[in-house]
């Protein structure tokens, strides 16, 4: 381990991110009562230009009125390259009250970008008196954003998750693709006339994955943009998992329950890491630093990752 302690990232579940078009107030109550960790109410890319204004007010509006109970409360303002982005920023915190817990920043570049709207929400709050300071969380959509991914990583303390934007991440690329997460048809291996489909975003998931985890931020996958393949869906939402990501996007309701089951610990897999931290217990005990469990090494290390798992169960318990 090295001498800088890698930093715990914020306890909160994260297991799926359901978005909502701020021009839609219909559909607040019904995202409020969802199954969602964290609800992500959008003045971006779902609203048209016309219809910025109106959207603001009906999130500010919602954020008083709905009951929004334990779930993490997100609004996603504008790019910094629009003129919309400073007034989403300061009428949310001058007027929204405190139950709103997190901006998200969107198409995020450098550490610069995330200094901006910190500047700007740090002002607000002191001109309010804002008690409870607002948390952030970027979305990585370009080359620039997975270029400087770490700086931005570390860009804030006031910066909470990270997220992956695979479609304008896929446009700044010149990726040759439309699909919006998941397999592409032509990217693929072939072998004795056999076609084996890999993971174009693997790279830059596995880049968020580490920047995050240095600096105590939580990674989090972005769309699936099939919402009528589940099976897809569960599948990037597994390889995200296994490479540490907490949890996924839902642009359908739909896919609120499939990001929870992925996300969510089985009872086998908790049952398993208590009993690992049971059987290295018993291992200390007796001055051992290792011991075997069902036929295989446990070590310190089996702890940190049994420990991760328990404590996400806990949290969903609670």
């Amino acid at each position: 381990m090295s001498f800088r302690i890698q930093p715990a990232p914020v306890a909160r579940l994260n297991r799926c991110q359901l978005f909502g078009p701020g021009s839609r107030p219909a559909i607040f109550e019904k995202m409020a009562a969802s199954d969602a960790d964290v609800i992500n109410l959008d003045l971006e890319d779902s609203v048209a230009p016309d219809d910025k204004d109106a959207a603001r007010q009906n999130i500010i509006q919602a954020i008083g009125d709905i009951d929004w109970g334990q779930k993490t409360l997100s609004v996603r303002i504008n790019g910094l390259d629009t003129p919309y982005w400073y007034r989403d920023v300061v009428d949310l915190l001058e007027k929204a009250g405190e139950r709103l817990d997190q901006i998200m920043i969107p198409k995020v570049g450098n550490a610069s970008d995330v200094y901006a709207v910190d500047a700007l929400a740090t002002a607000v709050e002191a001109a309010k008196g804002r008690g409870k300071k607002i948390a952030f969380e970027v979305i990585i959509e370009s080359a620039a954003g997975i270029a400087h991914v770490e700086e931005i990583a570390a860009s804030s303390p006031r910066l909470q998750a990270m997220s992956l934007g695979a479609a304008d991440f896929a446009a700044s690329m010149g990726m040759a693709t439309t699909g919006i997460g998941g397999t592409q048809e032509n990217y693929y291996m072939a072998r004795e006339g056999q076609k084996y489909w890999s993971d174009p975003w693997h790279w830059a998931q596995a880049a968020i994955v580490a920047a995050c985890r240095t600096h105590g931020v939580l990674p989090v996958d972005g769309p699936f943009g099939d919402f009528s393949d589940d099976e897809g869906f569960m599948a990037q939402a597994r390889r995200s998992a296994t490479l540490g990501m907490v949890g996924k996007w839902a642009i359908h309701p739909k896919q609120v329950a499939l990001a929870n089951e992925v996300f969510t610990p089985s009872e086998e897999a908790v049952t398993e890491a208590r009993e690992i931290l049971a059987a290295m217990e018993k291992a200390k005990a007796e001055g051992a630093g290792a011991t075997v469990y069902k036929g295989r090494l446990v070590d310190i290390a089996s702890i940190k990752q049994a420990e991760v798992i328990v404590r996400q169960a806990e949290m969903i318990g609670a």
